[in-house]
């Protein structure tokens, strides 16, 4: 769900299908903060663990999400330029928190830290995405 070309509205968060395949749930949506949570069950490798993909594909969406969220402010969109990561520890079981913070909201690009945490609140990754603001097209 995209607001018209021009318009301030501020976008809302709609899951796409890879995001609901790994049962990515929106708590908390604004310019200031993109939270969601994603189990470990269901997105772990062959050795039992958070996969590092998964780790990577769903805070590539969150940082996303609230670029874009910032975007429509000023009635543009954005669109991923570079993303990195670094994992911490490892999770086989329970619910990961993602939570998207910036550190750069200009007219031109954003940047997010996202942190991954465990239940027990310990950093299991911290990613680092910056996206570039462009006008919607019509």
């Amino acid at each position: 769900m995209t607001p018209e070309t021009g318009s301030t509205e501020l976008w809302k968060i709609t899951l796409g299908e890879l995001d609901e395949k790994m049962g990515v749930k929106i708590v908390e949506e604004s310019v200031d903060r993109v939270v969601a949570t994603m189990p470990v069950e269901g997105n772990r490798q062959s050795f039992g663990l958070l996969h590092g993909g998964a780790s990577l594909a769903v805070g590539e969406a969150v940082g996303s999400w609230a670029a874009v969220i910032h975007a429509s402010t000023l009635g543009k969109t954005a669109m991923g330029v570079d993303v990195s990561a670094t994992h911490h520890k490892s999770a086989r079981e329970g619910l990961i928190t993602i939570t998207a913070t910036p550190i750069h909201l200009g007219g031109t690009l954003t940047t997010h830290e996202v942190l991954i945490t465990n239940e027990a609140g310990q950093r299991l990754c911290t990613l680092r995405i910056t996206n570039l603001l462009v006008d919607r097209k019509a």
